[in-house]
């Protein structure tokens, strides 16, 4: 067995471990959940046995989670640095969201543009919250403010843009898959480092 395989079997098993005691169950409780012993499942949080793939894949069922989340190794960018868009007034720093999914959190400095043209619009559906000050969100002929603690959800083949009201406004945004896309290639397109789409 390599280093990282056994690196990744110990982690596995304190994973194990720790969400078993998070939902406050015994050795037995987890073990009649997916179907094994409590010996079985006692060797194999502490190193003394193997994982067979089909105990893992019941394993993580018991456990409400899946194989991938199990088997995570992805750490090495738990430290992310944003994205900064001078021009509209924009910092950006990614977040990671589910497949299909992209999450990013941004700043907000500029106001909301008062031109048309800077609206924009693609395929695509978007979540946003405003986590601090306030924002104005341009959707079409609309003008919204978004207060600290309110959240808009719209189809974003509505001509949109998002401003700032009176200071920057911190701004949790969930885009769909195909939102994701349009703002990875717009940012492409600027020369930024761009978020990655999960």
């Amino acid at each position: 067995m390599t280093q990282e395989r056994d690196g990744l079997d110990g982690l596995v098993r304190k994973r194990i471990r720790a969400l078993r005691a998070a939902q406050g169950w015994s050795l037995d409780d987890l073990a009649e959940r997916c179907h094994l012993s409590p010996s079985t499942l006692s060797r194999i949080e502490t190193g003394g046995r193997r994982i067979a793939l089909d105990q893992l894949t019941a394993i993580a069922r018991a456990l409400g989670t899946t194989l991938d989340q199990l088997v995570e190794t992805a750490a090495d960018d738990v430290v992310t640095q944003p994205v900064r868009d001078r021009s509209r007034g924009l910092t950006q720093w990614p977040v990671r969201g589910e497949p299909g999914m992209t999450v990013v959190r941004m700043r907000v400095t500029s106001p909301a543009p008062d031109s048309p043209a800077a609206l924009r619009a693609h395929p695509g559906r978007e979540w946003l919250t405003v986590l601090a000050g306030t924002a104005e969100l341009l959707l079409g002929e609309r003008r919204l403010r978004i207060e600290e603690g309110e959240a808009a959800d719209f189809p974003t083949m509505l001509p949109h843009a998002l401003g700032a009201v009176g200071g920057p406004a911190d701004v949790l945004g969930i885009f769909d898959r195909e939102g994701g896309r349009a703002h990875l290639r717009e940012e492409g397109r600027r020369g930024e480092r761009s978020y990655r789409s999960r």
